[in-house]
């Protein structure tokens, strides 16, 4: 589906006309980033960019366009970012797909057989990795324009551009650790990107350091509102906090340990600002624990991921019935790792039993009713995420105590004793499994993890036989779409597809 015909179902009652008026404007900006980046031609609509930003409002409407097409998407029909929650789920050993290789949805079985077809972009119509590609043309363009616009507010400038850098990095993240070696742009020159080849994947993890460091520089500390310069209570809007929390995850992923742990540091630190709070408490709209967060806006909604997860009483489906699709439950192997008296299994897993066999699906999101209040907003980055970063960072570094303390704040609010590991080994062990359930189906936590701590094949290797499908390490980056293979001359499949 086109980012034009996204825009069209938008229907949403609680986003203003004003906002609905120049979200079209956003289209046309990035309307070939959503076929294809290298591709881009330049924009021939009499509405450019140009115009766009001329002025504080129309500007401010290009990053909140962006926010809300990550919203958006039904994370179970046409894959983008809204989705790497649910596909990196199955992808790895977190959820089982209803009716296993019979399922009726193809592309969730190739996700969760592993079996991911080059050629799946145009079956399922488009992929995480355009949908990630189109959100950068936008974002590079929006550089280009802010840094040349003389008729902006300096504070409105300053905010816009600190924005558009967090979002390159947080796209560039995700593009990285899903697919390896990927392109690596910062124009949206088209006869540049058009012959791009595959950048190293520690070049593309360079460029989201040096845009968070700008960002947190440029961003201010409270969270400011749509027109980018009031402050709100919103925690919509990426603030100097949320630059930070991506960028101590960024160097945990590059085991640059001590900065990690400074990173993380900073925002544990300011407690006026964030805080732990009760299990089902931490995904409510502007919860004292979110760093980032994004609104619903799918009219009558709440999230997306609660409509995904959560089971109806009539239980899983393989296809689509007249109550919905609800093809995902959690895995018997998910289940199996809550520690005995865990409150999260009591506050973030529901059930449902049918004919005596019992589903039981994530609840972190509780909401998943038409026209209820909206009282839940899609959490992207959280504290608790912090304390288990800092947790391993320390243990790398043999900071025995200092990691037994941050992975003891979060088994104290889950209702466990502290842990007993004591030494590094132990205790990066523990962590790996904290983090397999404070994370569970979270924007990939787990399926990333496996990767960057080399656990992968170990855990798939065993997966794939409850799965009765075989697994290959080839499998752990997804495939470049075939259709950006074809045309762009200096891309190169990964390996094994």
């Amino acid at each position: 589906m086109s980012q034009y015909q996204i825009l069209i179902k938008v229907k949403n009652a609680r986003i203003k006309a004003i906002i609905i008026v120049l979200l079209f404007v956003i289209m046309v900006i990035a309307q070939v980033g959503c076929k294809k980046l290298v591709e881009a031609p330049s924009p021939n609509n009499s509405l450019t960019s140009d115009n766009v930003y001329t002025s504080d409002a129309t500007a401010a409407a290009v990053l909140t366009g962006l926010y809300t097409l990550i919203s958006l998407p039904d994370p179970k029909n046409g894959l983008s970012i809204n989705s790497i929650s649910l596909t990196s789920a199955l992808s790895s050993d977190e959820m089982t797909l209803y009716g296993g290789a019979g399922n009726a949805n193809s592309t969730l079985v190739q996700f969760y057989l592993n079996r991911l077809s080059p050629g799946l972009s145009t079956s399922a119509g488009g992929n995480i990795w355009s949908d990630l590609y189109g959100r950068i043309y936008t974002v590079n363009l929006a550089l280009e324009r802010l840094g040349i616009s003389n008729s902006l507010t300096p504070s409105v400038k300053q905010q816009l551009t600190g924005e558009a850098k967090f979002l390159r990095a947080f796209f560039y993240f995700y593009l990285v650790n899903l697919y390896g070696d990927v392109p690596l742009t910062t124009t949206s020159d088209y006869n540049i990107n058009a012959v791009l080849g595959r950048s190293l994947k520690s070049l593309v993890f360079q460029q989201i350091i040096a845009d968070l460091k700008d960002a947190q520089n440029l961003l201010r500390d409270e969270y400011v509102a749509a027109d980018a310069k009031s402050s709100t209570a919103e925690r919509v809007r990426p603030n100097k906090w949320a630059a930070t929390a991506l960028l101590s995850r960024a160097y945990l992923y590059i085991s640059e340990w001590a900065k990690a742990e400074a990173e993380a540091t900073l925002i544990i630190n300011n407690n006026s600002k964030y805080g732990l709070v009760p299990l089902n408490n931490v995904f409510l709209k502007n919860s004292n624990e979110a760093i980032w967060q994004l609104q619903p806006v799918n009219a009558g909604w709440n999230t997306e991921d609660a409509r995904s997860f959560i089971l109806p009483s009539t239980g899983p489906t393989s296809n689509l019935t007249v109550s919905g699709f609800y093809p995902v439950y959690i895995s018997q192997q998910l289940l199996n790792s809550f520690e005995v008296n865990d409150l999260r299994k009591i506050n973030w897993v529901g059930n449902v039993t049918i004919n005596n066999t019992t589903y039981y699906y994530p609840y972190k999101y509780k909401s998943a009713t038409l026209n209820s209040a909206v009282v839940e907003y899609l959490m992207v980055l959280r504290l608790g995420e912090q304390y288990l970063i800092r947790a391993e960072a320390r243990a790398q570094q043999n900071n025995i105590s200092g990691s037994q303390t941050d992975l003891n704040a979060i088994r104290t609010r889950a209702g466990l004793p502290n842990t007993p590991a004591a030494s590094q080994s132990t205790l990066l062990t523990a962590i790996q499994h904290e983090r397999q359930i404070e994370l569970l189906t979270e924007w990939g936590h787990r399926w990333l993890d496996l990767k960057r701590t080399g656990n992968i094949d170990g855990v798939m290797t065993t997966i794939v036989q409850v799965k009765n499908t075989t697994w290959s390490t080839n499998w752990q980056w997804y495939p470049i779409p075939a259709y950006e293979i074809m045309q762009d001359p200096n891309l190169i499949q990964n390996a094994g597809y």
